[in-house]
Parts: structure tokens; sequence; C-alpha cells
């Protein structure tokens, strides 16, 4: 194809998007680009190793954008942009250029029948002859969608544009488009090692852009199943913590909920078994069924049955454990009758304002095994500087050098914050967690606590 503007010859060669296919002349080790010599095969060879190991060691799509930008200049090529795909919207980013950092937006009517639309379409390897007998960047419009990128491009005095189809896992995600300027063109040997080059390089971008995809997947479930703020109640304070996994893409099942039910407040901790996106759908289901349930069932035990009914139904076949309380604070502000119920979870810790600590002694059924089950409550009464806490097994199953983090240690140091108030509570097992895991992996970890009357005045 040839095409003439403003004293401006270019001619496109489209060329196999098979790399096997190419073959190139060598001679004495050296290729011959328009009777130029160009880098020997090893060489180049050598560097598509290189950014290769450099992009999938990383899984940020824009480092790794950077890392092939870097990569290529100024061996393969004096100048290089990436043109991306937006795949919700089919809108291009183009990266490069002068700055390997920068980044334009441009619309896909501007490439309508152009040759990169031809490449982001087919994934095909296109490469243009460019002949500037005058300054122009109008040659270039065909492969660089933006006026100022291609008077950049058209400063070099190109002589070959090269556009490689960036294509992963049968999709084609954009567009390599490298340029050599005057006495250095692409030999058919350079476009091989640009097409293997463009192979490695698609599966990383890809790689980086399911990452990040599943990183915005899980922070926003993660986030719908943490309230953002609790309610205040009259009568009592509430505190939580929540620290998830050092794997942070592993969401976990645990959640805390605290909400109003009449003249009562209701308060429930839960842990879906398993991690990853469909337990973290299913913790959202969970905690919703709960609400829902909450409008007919108020107590305790018969909510959690009315949940276990209705859970032990889906086709999941997880279980939860879960933990619910029914609060009543007194009309005076001075004490609250707490009911609580336990399905598989551990029974809250109760810690009395004279430094006793004890686990309530409660058990019930895990919730979605059985689909008739009875949960038998009790009820305690929070007098001032009294507190509850309820924790998921990420806090007892916390690994450090010693092993588990374990109920007894627990026990003591709550001991130690007697009438601290929810929020020192809190504050002091997680810290003593973290100090006790130093460092290792752990599970996600959530706290919800309740106590009557404050701090009162307490003192570390």
């Amino acid at each position: 194809m040839r095409a003439e503007s403003s004293g401006v010859r270019s001619e496109s060669v489209h060329v196999r998007g098979d790399a096997s296919g190419v073959r190139g002349e060598l001679v004495g080790g050296r290729g011959e680009a328009f009777g130029v010599p160009v880098e020997s095969a090893g060489v180049r060879a050598e560097i598509v190793e290189e950014i290769g190991v450099s992009m999938t060691g990383s899984l940020n799509l824009r480092r790794c954008v950077l890392q092939l930008l870097t990569g290529v200049q100024p061996e393969l090529a004096e100048w290089a942009v990436l043109v991306w795909i937006n795949p919700r919207t089919g809108a291009l980013t183009v990266w490069g250029g002068e700055d390997p950092a920068a980044s334009v937006k441009v619309s896909r009517r501007m490439i309508a029948g152009q040759v990169l639309e031809r490449i982001l379409t087919t994934g095909h390897t296109e490469l243009l002859h460019v002949a500037l007998e005058e300054m122009s960047s109008d040659a270039l419009a065909s492969m660089v969608p933006h006026a100022a990128l291609r008077e950049q491009a058209a400063a070099l005095r190109p002589v070959d544009v090269l556009g490689l189809g960036l294509t992963a896992r049968g999709v084609t995600l954009g567009a390599l488009v490298m340029v050599r300027g005057q006495g250095r063109g692409f030999s058919e040997a350079d476009v091989a090692i640009g097409e293997q080059l463009a192979a490695r390089a698609s599966l990383a971008l890809d790689s980086a852009r399911l990452y990040e995809q599943s990183s915005r997947v899980a922070a926003a479930l993660q986030e719908s199943l943490v309230p953002p703020e609790l309610p205040t109640v009259p009568g009592v304070d509430l505190a939580a913590r929540y620290r998830p996994a050092v794997e942070h893409l592993d969401i976990g099942g645990d959640f805390y909920d605290v909400f109003r039910a009449g003249d009562e407040w209701l308060a429930v901790l839960g842990d879906v078994c398993g991690k990853g996106v469909d337990a973290a759908v299913l913790t959202g289901r969970a905690r919703q069924s709960i609400r829902t349930a909450a409008h007919f069932e108020r107590e305790p035990g018969a909510l959690l049955s009315a949940f276990n009914t209705v859970f032990s139904q889906d086709p999941s076949n997880r279980f939860i454990t879960l933990v619910c309380l029914r609060i009543r604070p007194a009309a005076d502000g001075l004490s609250a009758e707490v009911e609580v119920a336990v399905a598989g979870h551990a029974g809250p810790v109760l810690v009395r304002a004279d430094g006793r600590a004890e686990q309530l002694p409660i058990e019930g059924t895990v919730a979605g095994v059985v689909p008739e089950v009875a949960y038998p409550a009790i009820t305690v009464r929070l007098e001032q500087g009294d507190a509850l806490l309820m924790s998921t097994d990420g806090v007892e199953e916390a690994r450090g050098a010693d092993g588990f983090y374990g109920t007894d240690r627990l026990l003591r140091l709550l001991g130690e914050y007697a009438g601290a108030g929810a929020d020192a509570i809190c504050g002091a097992v997680e810290q003593d967690v973290v100090e006790h895991l130093d460092g290792r992996a752990h599970d996600d970890i959530a706290l919800l606590a309740i106590s009557c009357g404050g701090s009162l005045g307490w003192q570390s």
C-alpha cells in the first residue's frame, strides 16, 4: 500500500503474525536492514529475555508498561509507545514517547480505517516504511494516534514504524509501536524478534491487568463486609478492628455488624469457611440474611436457627460460624443486659471491671450443616467497667515463634485491660497478636467489643 501526503511517501507492509515464518539474512552474525548493520540476533534475543524477566517480576500494570517501553530503547527502537485498550469502554490509552511514564487518552474513533485499528482488531504485525522529504508527521497518523506524539516521532526522521499486536489468551489487549530513525530500519529478523517480545510482554501485561482487576474486586468486596463506622448505642461503647490477611487477595469470610432492632440492638460477628471471592460473596449474603431475619426474630437463638435453615440450603455447601448478641441497655445507662447465642463459634470473653476474664460457656452447631437446629442462649449483665469481646479464629490461631496465640494468652491480656473500655481492649488485642505473629502470615482477624460505662478513668 502506498500513500502520499504533503511530500511524504510511506509504504505499509503487512507482516505475518507467526514469527516463525519470518526470515532475515545474517552476515557475519549481523543483519542488514536497508543496507545498515543492526545488532546480532544473540544480542537482540538477550534483550528480549531481560525485558520478559523484568515484566513477569511485577504484577503492577503501569510498572510493566514502563519496563517494556524503557527496555526496548535504544537497542530495539529509538522511540516507542504502547497503545492499551480499555476492556470496558474500548477507549485507548497511549503510553510512552519521549517520556515512557506519560500517557494520553484517545478515542477509538480517531483510528478508524487506520493501520493501528487493523493491528488492534487482528493482532497482526504491520511494518510501515516512511520516506520523509520534508519534516512532517502526517504519514505516522496511521500508527500513532496523537498529534504531539506524531511530532516526536517525526523529529527522528523515521524510516520504519513497526506495529506489534499484544495478544494474550486469545484477546488483543493493545499494540506496541516502535520507531527507528534514518540509517536504521527493521529487518525481517528484527520483526521476528519484535514478535517474540510482543508475545512475552502480552502475557505479563495481561497477568498484571487481571491481578489489578482482582485487587479492585477484592477491595470492594472486603469493604462491603465491614461497616464504615459503628452506630452509637446509648449506654454502651462499641469498638472494632479488622486486619486482613497478609495475602491481601485471599479475601476471608470474617465480618461484623451492629444494627438496631426496635428498642434493642443486635451485634453479629461471623466467619465463613474458606477464602477468596466466593467466600466473600457468601459472607455478604450471610450478613444481609441476618439483617433480614432480624425483622422477624430478635432473640439470638431463634435468629440463628432461622438463619441456619436458610443457609443450609445454599448450593455452595459452605458453613459459617457466628456469635449473635442482643443488647438491651438500662434506662439509666449504668448497665446493659446482653443475650448471647453462638453457632460453631467460641463464646465471647467477658471481662469484669475487677480483672476477672472468662470465656462464656456456650456452644451451638455451626450454621449451614444441619437444616434444623435449636440454638441455646445465655444472658449476662454488664455493669460499669464490664466488657464483652468477640473475635474470629484469626486471633486464637495466630501462629508465632512459640505456637498459636491461644485462648489462655487472650484471657491474661484482657485481665490486664479490665475497665479500659471497648476501644482500648480492641487495640491492645490487635497489637499483642501482631507482635506475636512477628511478621508471619495470618488469617483475617476481626474483633468487636462492647463495654458498659466507658473506661472509668482506666490507665495503662
